[in-house]
């Protein structure tokens, strides 16, 4: 597809505006780099993690139930917040927004079920 000259026209200023803050970003990140302070030692290097000392190794493994329980929290969160615009509008959706809806939720059922008889929820 060829843009016509109008058509540049019209996205011309939103095209300066992205260089623009494009080399404004680029012009402060190197100003702070080339007029910073640079003073590396043992204690600015290390890791700080709100305040606590580091203990041990910070590549110790978790239990992937704990990943599993998140990604599960963020998936039916995000289905539920899915039903928010269904709820508002209900009436004016009438029997197929009922169906549809309906559907929706059965889906989400029969994935709540799965996870359910797989144990994803069930901790040790």
């Amino acid at each position: 597809m060829i843009l016509s000259a109008n058509q540049i026209q019209v996205f011309l200023p939103v095209l300066f505006m992205f260089i623009v803050a494009l080399g404004f970003v680029g012009l402060v990140m190197g100003l702070t780099h080339w007029l910073g302070p640079k003073r590396d030692s043992k204690t600015k290097l290390e890791s700080f993690e709100c305040g606590i000392e580091v203990q041990g190794n910070a590549r110790t493994p978790f239990s992937i139930k704990y990943f599993l329980v998140a990604i599960l929290f963020v998936l039916f969160d995000v289905e539920v917040i899915f039903m928010y615009p269904w709820a508002v509008n209900f009436k004016q959706l009438g029997l197929l927004g009922i169906i549809e809806m309906f559907t929706f939720i059965s889906i989400f059922l029969v994935g709540f079920f799965y996870i359910m008889k797989k144990g994803a929820l069930k901790w040790e």
